[in-house]
């Protein structure tokens, strides 16, 4: 399967220590990261809103789905939480994601995706819309990114800015970083911001589906919830253009493929962890998920894997179609709706 936007691998995992062997120049970076965090964070304005409740975006699902045959399989378990999205102090929207328990891969997709396994995952919050140009701007005074637009997912960011950002966004709304500087090593129980796992990605992806997309298994109706590459024009376009799946996420299937913080294995699944698995220890490669502008429809389903190099090298092929959204741990969670 021809996948252009994101780097697939076809032989076993690179399984060297990540940070055990980085070279001088990437030690130095990381402090340098830290010293600019503090700068920005403390000449910012520390006035934070509170956060606050918006609309139910159910409503977009529902109305993008509306007279729509199959839209999802009838035979699938669907359970749909009362949805909660949030406004955190810095604008952005969140959705709280339930605990629950999910079937995690594909039997009939790339070896990678194999064997589909049970997995149940905690509840979480998850930005509802990927990490635009303009609020990553905003913290790290630089726009990577290609595609210039302030509404366009920010790209060309590799995995180390990914996390960088989500320190400097904790600090800015005055909560614990996940990510420890020198290590990069993520403090889970912390209440700041982090990358999603490759379990809560996938999990919030299908939202309580178990087809090859959210919205069911027809490829037809992809153009409905995703930019890929037979509608983006070899570009791409502002989030939350293109309904969102059941959970209120939007762009989970298109636009760019985004990092999760989980080291990439391309037989881990055959280790059947069941309960918030966080990836391999060590490797080379970290987790990409989702479809981008260049993909096709294949490569857009909930259950592909793909994966990268953590930091870019001068010239890296398809970076441009590399983004993320940011998750943070979740003191609460709705009491899910029983299927109907």
């Amino acid at each position: 399967m021809n996948i252009p936007a994101i780097r697939r691998s076809t032989a076993r995992a690179d399984l060297s220590p990540e940070f055990a062997v980085r070279p001088r120049q990437k030690i130095r970076q990381v402090p340098l990261a830290v010293v600019l965090t503090l700068w920005l964070v403390s000449c910012s304005d520390r006035a934070t809103k509170p956060e606050t409740e918006t609309p139910n975006p159910r409503s977009a699902f529902a109305k993008a789905t509306a007279d729509k045959s199959a839209i999802q399989n009838p035979k699938s378990k669907i359970q749909n939480p009362a949805l909660k999205i949030i406004t955190t102090s810095s604008g952005l929207e969140m959705a709280l994601i339930p605990a629950g328990e999910f079937i995690m891969g594909n039997d009939k997709g790339d070896n990678d995706e194999k064997p589909a396994h049970k997995v149940q995952v905690g509840a979480f919050y998850m930005d509802t819309r990927e990490i635009t140009q303009s609020a990553y701007e905003s913290l790290m005074k630089q726009n990577p990114s290609k595609f210039k637009g302030p509404d366009r997912p920010v790209e060309q960011v590799d995995w180390y800015r990914a996390v960088l950002y989500c320190n400097m966004r904790s600090l800015k709304e005055g909560l614990k970083p996940c990510y420890n500087p020198t290590t990069l090593a993520c403090d889970f129980e912390a209440d700041g911001y982090r990358l999603p796992t490759e379990a809560e990605w996938e999990y919030a992806c299908r939202a309580g589906t178990q087809t090859k997309y959210s919205f069911g298994d027809d490829p037809a109706k992809l153009k409905i919830f995703a930019w890929f590459k037979a509608n983006a024009d070899k570009t791409t376009h502002p989030v939350g253009q293109k309904a969102p799946n059941p959970w209120g996420l939007y762009d989970m299937h298109g636009n760019v493929a985004e990092w999760c913080h989980d080291v990439y294995g391309e037989t881990y699944y055959q280790k059947g962890e069941g309960k918030d698995p966080r990836g391999p220890s060590t490797g080379n490669k970290r987790v990409l998920r989702g479809g981008g502008w260049s993909a096709n429809d294949d490569a857009c389903r909930s259950a592909i894997r793909g994966s990268e190099n953590a930091r870019f090298a001068d010239a890296c092929f398809g970076s441009d179609a590399y983004g993320f959204r940011c998750v943070r741990k979740a003191k609460e969670q709705p009491s899910p709706t029983p299927p109907k």
